[in-house]
């Protein structure tokens, strides 16, 4: 799944296992649920910037690294975005390449950095150490800590849902995580599931992930800070201080483009009822789908038991929680 929907899926639905469970963390998650949300997609993302200017309205478009031709809002031209910071003009490649993999640790690494790739084993170690730290030097609250289990959620479904971990049974359509069953998995993921079987109100929880702060511990688990606590002492690779300014700069970008994204994200998942009187979703969605009708797209997602992979990537996620709580048994609570 792709973008947002995905990941707070992931996120809440991880969530209510971990609450199940009866994990003291859950107690920590429901208590600072805006950063836990936000660092289950902004603490991971952080290529979530625009592509591009549309020349006709002024308003940044686009996703990131991914080239926008013409405007997704009027169809006119546009012009490349690029952040401005200390009198250069830093572009969405750069951004992408310069964090991305810092961010998502076992996978997402630029070339010239794969040596920074980490195993699934060492970033157990690693999340037991940023956990640590997060109620050791970045309290006294817990919305760090909970930020922090948010930015797990991320780590573990893109590893699952892209296939860098084992673990996950779903082929729907023409694979796990393709071009053409994520708007299948975003829109049934929002609408069947979300909205009516969850009750979720996504306008809400999309403004939660915008809105809340950023967490200083997002550098120290980025390695964009200087070295210090349980990290620095068992990781000392990768600690690039340096960045930090510059980093601080694109978290800040990244909030505020995710609130100007998230009602187009809204109007872009929201079915509706067509002329024929069935649930009808974007066409451009549609197509992207290989042409199927929202009804069609459901009935693939059943097929192909992805609400079940859904709850699979939950568990699997706490699964991850209870193997961290092992390594620091802080995490037992109380909180």
């Amino acid at each position: 799944m792709s973008g947002p929907i995905g990941h707070l899926a992931y996120a809440l639905l991880a969530a209510r296992a971990a609450e199940r469970r009866g994990l003291a963390l859950a107690r920590v998650i429901h208590a600072n649920l805006s950063s836990y949300l936000s660092g289950a997609y902004l603490g991971c993302d952080v290529q979530t910037v625009p592509n591009a200017i549309c020349l006709d309205t002024g308003v940044p478009v686009g996703h990131g690294p991914v080239t926008v031709a013409r405007s997704p809002l009027t169809g006119g031209a546009v012009k490349p975005w690029t952040l401005s910071f200390e009198g250069r003009e830093i572009t969405p490649r750069e951004i992408h390449d310069t964090f991305y993999g810092r961010a998502h640790l076992i996978l997402g690494w630029s070339e010239r950095e794969k040596a920074g790739v980490i195993s699934w084993s060492q970033y157990l170690d690693y999340a037991a150490d940023v956990a640590g730290d997060a109620i050791e030097l970045f309290g006294p609250g817990r919305s760090s800590l909970s930020w922090v289990l948010g930015w797990m959620t991320h780590v573990t479904g893109d590893g699952l849902i892209k296939s860098v971990l084992d673990g996950l049974n779903l082929h729907l359509l023409d694979g796990k995580y393709t071009a053409t069953n994520r708007p299948i998995q975003d829109l049934v993921t929002f609408n069947a599931i979300g909205r009516v079987e969850l009750g979720l109100d996504w306008p809400g929880l999309l403004d939660q992930v915008a809105e809340a702060a950023v967490e200083p511990v997002q550098l120290h688990y980025m390695r964009c800070a200087r070295s210090q606590g349980r990290l620095g002492a068992h990781f000392h690779e990768g600690w690039e201080p340096e960045l930090e300014p510059l980093l601080r700069a694109v978290l800040a970008e990244n909030h505020r483009y995710q609130k100007i994204l998230n009602p187009r994200l809204v109007r872009e998942m929201t079915v509706t009822t067509g002329s024929d009187g069935k649930p009808a979703c974007d066409p451009a969605l549609s197509s992207a789908a290989g042409g199927l009708s929202y009804p069609e797209m459901v009935a693939a997602a059943d097929e192909a038991g992805f609400r079940e992979a859904l709850l699979e990537i939950a568990e699997l996620i706490v699964d991850g929680f209870e193997k961290v709580i092992a390594k620091e048994e802080r995490l037992l609570g109380p909180f």
